[in-house]
Order: C-alpha cells, then sequence, then structure tokens
C-alpha cells in the first residue's frame, strides 16, 4: 500500500507525469509514474485543495500578471464537433477512461515506417496552418474548427477527440497553460503565446506535434522562453539514436532549461506512439536515472515544457487544463520522431 504522498492526484504523458495536481473537484482516471519501478497505473484522485477554485473560479476578478496580461480564464466551450462515419476512429474513442500507456515499444517495419510518415506529415501541415490562424480577436474554438476541418477533409481523425473524454479536436494551451487547454469563447489577445498540440490518426496510424506560437506583438522575455524552448526539443533530437539511453534526453533539455533559468515540468512527459497513442517508452524531460535505450525503427515524442517561474502546475476544474501554479509563462513543443540508423527523423516537419 503507498504512503500519503502517494494519494495526491497525479498525472502522466503530455496527456499524462509524476507530482501532484490540485483540483477542486474528482478528476478522470489519470496516469501516475512510478521512477523507482518504472510503473504506469491508473489512480482516480477525489480530494483537493480549494486552490483553484480560489485562483480561477472568481470570476469577476481580473487579476493582472506583471502589470499587463489577464490572468487565464475559462470560457464557453461549444459542441463536440461531428466526424463523419467513414473516417476510421481510434478504439478509445467510445470510452470516457483514457487508455493509459500501453506496454511494449512501437517498432515499424517498412509499412508502417511509411504509415508514420504520411501522418506525421499530415499533422504538421494542420499546425502549420493553425499556427497561421493565431492572431489577436481570434479565439481558440475558431482554431479548433479549422484544425477539426483540416483534418477529417484528409480523410484522418483528431486524435485528441474523445480521448478520456476529451471535448475537442486540439489542445490549445495559452499563456500560463502548461499543456491540455479546451479550445473555448476566448479571443486571442495581442501579446499571448500559445501552444498548439496536434495529432491526427490516419490510416490507424497517429502522428503526434506540438509548437508555440506568437500572437501579434510579444514581448522579449516570452520570446526567449519560447525560443529556448525551440532549442531544448532540438538539442534533444539531436543525440537520438540506435542504442542511446532515454535518459540523456532529460539531461540535456534539463540542462539547457537551467542555462536560460527556466523551470521543466516534470508532470508530462514524451511518449511511444504509432498504432496506439501512447506506449512505451515514457520520456522524461528532466534529469532521471531511468534505465532504457533507443531501437532502430521505433517511434516516439518528445516534448519539453519550460516555464518562466514556477513548474509546479494546477489542474482547472475541467480536469483537463493545467496552468503554473504562479501564473508564469510556459512554452512547449514536440515532435514524432523514428529511430533510423543515422541518427533520428523528424516525422513531423513539413
Amino acid at each position: 500500500m503507498a504512503g500519503a504522498k502517494s494519494l495526491q492526484p497525479r498525472i502522466i504523458s503530455s496527456f499524462f507525469g509524476d507530482r501532484s495536481i490540485r483540483s477542486t473537484q474528482p478528476l478522470l482516471h489519470h496516469f501516475h509514474f512510478d521512477l523507482g519501478r518504472r510503473h504506469v497505473s491508473m489512480q482516480l484522485s477525489r480530494t483537493f485543495s480549494g486552490l483553484t477554485n480560489l485562483l480561477f473560479n472568481r470570476r469577476d476578478v481580473d487579476e493582472v500578471i506583471d502589470g499587463k496580461r489577464k490572468r487565464l480564464r475559462p470560457g464557453t466551450v461549444s459542441p463536440r464537433r461531428p466526424v463523419p462515419e467513414h473516417i476510421t476512429k481510434p478504439p478509445y474513442v467510445e470510452s470516457p477512461k483514457p487508455p493509459g500507456i500501453s506496454s511494449g515499444l512501437e517498432i515499424h517495419d517498412k509499412k508502417g515506417i511509411e504509415s508514420m510518415r504520411a501522418s506525421g506529415r499530415l499533422a504538421a501541415m494542420v499546425r502549420e496552418y493553425a499556427g497561421t490562424l493565431v492572431k489577436p480577436g481570434v479565439t481558440t474554438d475558431e482554431i479548433d474548427e479549422a484544425v477539426h476541418n483540416m483534418i477529417i477533409e484528409n480523410g484522418a481523425y483528431p486524435s485528441p477527440l474523445g480521448y478520456g473524454g476529451f471535448p475537442k479536436s486540439v489542445c490549445t494551451s495559452v499563456n500560463e497553460c502548461i499543456c491540455h487547454g479546451i479550445p473555448d469563447s476566448r479571443p486571442l489577445e495581442d501579446g499571448d503565446i500559445i501552444n498548439i498540440d496536434v495529432t491526427v490518426y490516419l490510416n490507424g496510424y497517429h502522428g503526434d506535434t506540438s509548437a508555440t506560437f506568437f500572437c501579434g506583438n510579444v514581448d522579449e522575455k516570452a520570446e526567449k522562453l519560447v525560443e529556448a524552448t525551440k532549442e531544448s526539443l532540438d538539442k534533444a533530437i539531436a543525440i537520438c539514436g540506435p542504442g542511446v539511453e532515454y535518459k540523456k534526453i532529460g539531461k540535456i533539455i534539463h540542462d539547457h532549461a537551467d542555462k536560460h533559468r527556466y523551470g521543466v515540468v516534470r508532470e508530462f512527459v514524451g511518449h511511444g506512439v504509432g498504432c496506439v497513442f501512447h506506449a512505451d517508452p515514457v520520456v522524461l524531460h528532466f534529469r532521471n536515472n531511468e534505465a532504457g535505450h533507443m531501437v532502430l525503427n521505433q517511434t516516439f515524442t518528445i516534448e519539453p515544457m519550460l516555464t518562466m517561474g514556477s513548474r509546479k502546475p494546477i489542474m482547472w476544474d475541467d480536469n483537463w487544463t493545467v496552468v503554473t501554479e504562479d501564473a508564469s509563462l510556459s512554452a512547449q513543443f514536440e515532435h514524432t520522431i523514428l529511430i533510423t540508423k543515422d541518427g533520428a527523423e523528424i516525422l513531423t516537419s513539413c
């Protein structure tokens, strides 16, 4: 039986992690990653502090951060968008519970590699198109609609839609939102930064990617955070190859974040991806001593999240949106990569 600390709510992957997330409402089933035993287990959290209620449910108070931007508030979420019957859906769509991380690596034959390239290429195209929509006054729900339509027009399914009950086709994480922001009626404002996380399910394979975009005129501090986050991902991908230990990914990202005095979010991790949305390995973005090494023809994501202030996350009452404890900015970039004999191929580039 676990000790008291393990009774705290936890989540894992970039739909998941390893430390406490406080909320005021019971959460969906999420995942706890035990660093010592490399074990992923389901856990339903039921009791939390009232911190989220204090910070986010006082709708009559528009708190200003750093004398400039307002603290992020939830908007109105529109109804779930339909998907044509002829489009193949992943098996988890009809279940309200996330399926978790599947054991076993995603290792592909020649046909599988080509399928992963196709899904990754489409995901990248959708990501870049979504980025062109980022302008003051545009709502994240409008971005979701455009992403949804582009994905289904290309014969694919938007992987987040229906994953553990997630209500939208893309994640849009604005300013202090670390990840899993639900698109809603909030208009983007000049100076915002927004991470757009796109995953498509094409011909039975998932392609998963994200990038952080600037909305209008962004200040220098935000630009530097976003730049450093992208650099940390690039540096991590550069050291990948057959036989390389996964823990080297965490070290190089953490070292780069420390150089710029940014926090590294530990609760959300990269993951194997392919025929299933989330599979082994669990890819940690911080220094660790976990065992395991990369193998030829496997695919997984690397998706570091860096913060300007506190790296501690708080979950909103929607059971998905995760924000920094102190409302400091957070940025993220993600690619799906293929391990090749020469290193790593980025599948989600275009």
